[in-house]
């Protein structure tokens, strides 16, 4: 028992914790806090920075929001930024709850609300262009809290967080906020070393346990259990016996009726039902009826998303009361009510506002910023029961539910499909279970043909996440370095980032690699060896027939392609073609050839009465024209009655010629008139040769050829991997100042740096901040944009910004509006010219300007209405505001960085002014 001095001490020493801002800020707290938010937050009370890293939902936030506090307690400044602008927005508010509109201000680029308050929440980029311009706003920086730091590995953005890591005063205390990812020591090394003393706060523990299943059919079953059946965890380290044998068993079943049946025809019913991916609509029913509501169910495809959403109402899904119903449309048309009435239609509106009703909704990068707001909000107060969601939900936005669902392990990476990790797996279900709420989360797989619950097992019980750096000196860097501190003190902070702490770091671990390598490759050397004769050459020469077959194909495609051009260029009004691709597929008549442009993109109304513009990437082939209709010379395409009149006649003189027995437009002979090329009967000869020469091998009889053919292909795709090894490996040291010196050669002899000097040129480049920061520059000092009125700057400008989703064939080049065709070119022009002196300096090339949406930017600065520019652009309303907004921007920058009062200047104001309209400027507001 303690003395009574002992329990006074005790007592006192308590009195002056709860005095202490720790203590006052922890009794304000709604909840107990964990013992890894003391430990963060007493080290950010003491001085230290801090990173903290721990699992989504886990409660890192409050560590901030405590830097915050303790900013305000001691007179000075806190900047909380984030990632991504929807994210600042929901950070504002929240500060704002809690602080007051006085204390709190918001800057994200597009919007600026009171910029100089002690409290500021932006977002990174904007912390970044303060610390290269010297903004007085720093003054008196105390704190910053980097939110979701680990977004430094993301490839195009991710160097602006380390930038701000770097440059930051030293005297401000840096709290970085981090998902769980698996060397987290060898970043708060690389923090200590840039930026002192810093204490590293790791938890792994979930508030709320996670339980993870496999839904089979409409029955849930538990991915882990013990010996006895129950279910289990499955933390890190478990047994991985622990899969549930159910699950092993079904996978087995699956297997064996797929070697059984598989190319087999279906006989009599006798061949057994295969199980595949439940319904969206089923799987929410049996989610229901577990009680596992609300939802977050995570589909890789905005149309995906659309389409859950619409098989849920066509199904007659109805999750809400009708008090949740009224309360639903009431926030809904609040939050909607600036967009302009003629808009809603085209947006979707009653569509939209019907799923909500019913409980459901979808979340995506598709979607106008109104409505994804509106979805999270809903969602957040627990209306919307289900969210058919895109992975970009699982980027910072709080949006935590009970359940979270996985429909498929595999998406879509921009160049092909690929299964996603397990570090993917954890933050997509990290978002299960709510603290605070919920008692338990749970993940959901959703059982598909070929899913192994031994794969599944993996990804659940894997912590493996580990935060690789994007770090690259950009041209606006260098010069802004160059200006403040000289190239030689720049290269040595560039030598501080945390790319070249993991390159210095990695090269002991890439050299034991090269030896295993070097290894192997002599172990497959061995293997391929065939007694009968040289399989090396054998290997050799199967490559070149292969490389030639694929040659050929290309030139045939090639060929078929210009076919299909040349009979476009043929085809007439009222001609009755049939559209074997695309969106657009099926018959249509033909009211305009399109001939205008440098390529053909007939006009024509489909059998659905749509009024469509083509493009060549429709016809693969030759096009062939089955009948002819005639077409008013008063037709009218938006008059309905007219369309239907006109489809009609189509169906009428399609069933004349027997449904569509096609000819060539109008000549007699094949669509091209022409053979073969030579270069292609040349090709088949030597096709020929080869083979010949293959067969005739000595290796061509073996019996294990196939299998020496393995060992060679597998030893040439080692030897490809090797050879990058080393060159790697080659390249480790100092690779970012190497980097840096070959920037700076660009500049030099581009005349953006003169040496040490930062020339005029050199200063308009350090105000843009852009992918294509150079080539806007170029096109600034050059002159190429000054005879643009603001519509045409719009359209020119968002070809550096615009980047197509997918490899897209066959998009119109042509810009419209006066002048813009000149400048265009001349913008290309300098992109070739950019890129030829890349090349020369070794350094990665600019990006290709892409045109495919200056038109819908030109026609909306042109003042006409969204329905239009969005029918003539196959953009959805969200992709649309997106690109717009990011116009803007570079916009802004275009205006700052031109001279004043020059015509150029003048005409970014106004085309500011233009796009900023209608859908556009309501998404520019901040959330209310």
């Amino acid at each position: 028992m303690s003395s009574p001095a002992e329990r006074f001490a005790a007592a006192r020493a308590r009195q002056q914790q709860e005095r202490s801002p720790l203590g006052r800020f922890v009794a304000g707290l709604p909840f107990e806090p964990d013992e890894f938010q003391v430990e963060a937050m007493q080290a950010v009370a003491d001085g230290h920075g801090v990173l903290v890293a721990a699992p989504t939902g886990a409660g890192k936030t409050v560590v901030g929001e405590f830097a915050v506090d303790l900013a305000l307690r001691t007179g000075r400044k806190a900047f909380y930024t984030t990632p991504i602008k929807a994210l600042s927005n929901q950070k504002y508010n929240d500060l704002v709850a809690v602080h007051g509109p006085d204390a709190v201000g918001l800057l994200t680029g597009d919007v600026s609300v009171n910029g100089e308050a002690p409290v500021v929440v932006m977002t990174t980029e904007v912390l970044r262009n303060m610390i290269y311009a010297g903004s007085s706003t720093l003054a008196g920086l105390g704190f910053v809290v980097m939110d979701e730091v680990h977004y430094l590995a993301d490839r195009f953005r991710g160097a602006v967080w380390e930038e701000v890591i770097i440059h930051l005063a030293d005297d401000v205390q840096l709290v970085s906020l981090s998902a769980t990812v698996s060397n987290a020591e060898e970043f708060g090394d690389w923090l200590a070393t840039v930026r002192g003393d810093t204490r590293v706060v790791v938890s792994e523990h979930r508030p709320v346990p996670l339980w993870q299943h496999v839904l089979v059919d409409k029955r849930l079953h538990d991915l882990f259990v013990d010996p006895d059946g129950d279910p289990v965890l499955g933390l890190p380290g478990d047994d991985p016996g622990l899969v549930n044998p159910e699950l092993v068993a079904l996978a087995r079943e699956e297997s064996r009726f797929e070697r059984r049946y598989k190319g087999r025809p279906q006989r009599g019913g006798s061949r057994p039902r295969r199980r595949g991916a439940p319904s969206r609509a089923t799987v929410v029913e049996a989610l229901d009826a577990d009680g596992l509501l609300p939802a977050i169910h995570f589909i890789f495809s905005r149309n995906g998303c659309d389409a859950a959403v619409r098989q849920c109402l066509a199904w007659g899904v109805r999750l809400t009361t009708p008090a949740e119903r009224h309360e639903i449309r009431l926030l809904a048309e609040e939050r909607t009510a600036s967009l302009p009435d003629a808009d809603l239609g085209v947006l979707g509106w009653s569509e939209w506002v019907e799923g909500l009703e019913r409980g459901v909704a979808a979340h995506h990068a598709g979607l106008l910023p109104a409505f994804k707001e509106t979805v999270e909000e809903l969602f957040r107060r627990g209306l919307v029961k289900v969210v058919f969601a895109t992975e970009t939900l699982a980027l910072g936005v709080n949006m935590p539910a009970r359940s979270v669902v996985l429909e498929k392990l595999v998406k879509w990476n921009g160049e092909q499909h690929v299964d996603i990790t397990a570090g993917e797996y954890t933050q997509l279900t990290g978002r299960a279970g709510r603290r605070g709420i919920d008692v338990e989360g749970h993940a959901v797989v959703l059982w598909s043909d070929g899913l192994q619950p031994d794969h599944v097992a993996g990804l659940a019980s894997t912590r493996t996440y580990p935060l690789r750096s994007s770090f690259a000196p950009t041209y606006s860097m260098a010069v802004n370095l160059v200006q403040r501190v000289g190239r030689d003190e720049a290269r040595a902070i560039l030598e501080t980032s945390f790319a070249q702490f993991q390159a210095d770091r990695g090269v002991v671990g890439l050299a034991t690699q090269l030896r295993k390598q070097e290894e192997a490759l002599a172990g497959y050397g061995e293997a391929m060896t065939c007694h009968l004769g040289d399989f090396e050459a054998y290997h050799r020469l199967r490559g070149r027939i292969s490389a030639l077959e694929k040659d050929l194909s290309r030139r045939a495609s090639a060929d078929r392609r210009a076919d299909a051009a040349a009979t476009l260029e043929r085809l007439r009004r009222g001609d009755v073609i049939n559209v074997p691709a695309g969106k657009r597929r099926g018959w249509a008549v033909v009211l305009d050839p399109g001939l205008n442009g440098p390529g053909p993109r007939p006009t024509v109304l489909t059998a659905e009465r749509q009024v469509r513009r083509l493009e060549t990437v429709a016809f693969p082939s030759a096009v062939r024209v089955a009948t002819t209709v005639r077409v008013p010379k008063n037709f009218d395409a938006g008059d309905a009655r007219a369309r239907k009149d006109l489809a009609s006649s189509m169906r009428n003189a399609l069933a004349a010629v027997g449904g569509g027995e096609v000819v060539p437009p109008h000549q007699d002979e094949t669509a091209s008139g022409r053979g073969p090329a030579a270069g292609q009967d040349a090709g088949e000869l030597q096709l020929v040769q080869l083979r010949r020469e293959l067969q005739a091998h000595p290796c061509h009889g073996c019996a294990e050829r196939e299998e020496h053919a393995r060992w060679a292909q597998r030893r040439d795709d080692l030897e490809r991997d090797h050879r990058g090894l080393q060159r790697r490996i080659q390249g480790r040291t100092a690779v970012i100042a190497r980097t840096f010196d070959r920037v700076c050669d660009v500049l030099d002899e581009l005349g953006y740096l003169d040496g040490e000097t930062v020339t005029e040129a050199g200063d308009a480049l350090r105000t843009i901040y852009t992918q294509s920061d150079l080539l806007v520059a170029e096109c600034l000092r050059t002159g190429v944009w000054e005879d643009l009125d603001g519509p045409g700057l719009a359209a020119v400008v968002s070809t550096l910004v615009f980047e197509a989703r997918r490899e897209v064939e066959g998009v119109d080049p042509r810009l419209p509006g006066r002048g813009t065709a000149q400048a265009w070119a001349e913008t290309v022009r300098a992109w070739s010219a950019l890129t030829d002196v890349e090349a020369r300096h070794k350094v990665a090339s600019t990006r290709e300007p892409d045109p495919g949406f200056a038109a819908p930017v030109w026609r909306w600065a042109q003042g006409q209405p969204l329905e239009t520019v969005l029918r003539e652009s196959d953009l959805s309303p969200g992709d649309f505001v997106r690109w717009c907004r990011q116009t803007l921007d570079l916009l802004d920058q275009v205006q700052a960085s031109a001279p004043r009062g020059s015509l150029l200047r003048a005409a970014a104001g106004d085309a500011v002014k233009r796009v900023r309209r209608g859908v556009v400027a309501y998404s520019l507001g901040p959330a209310s």
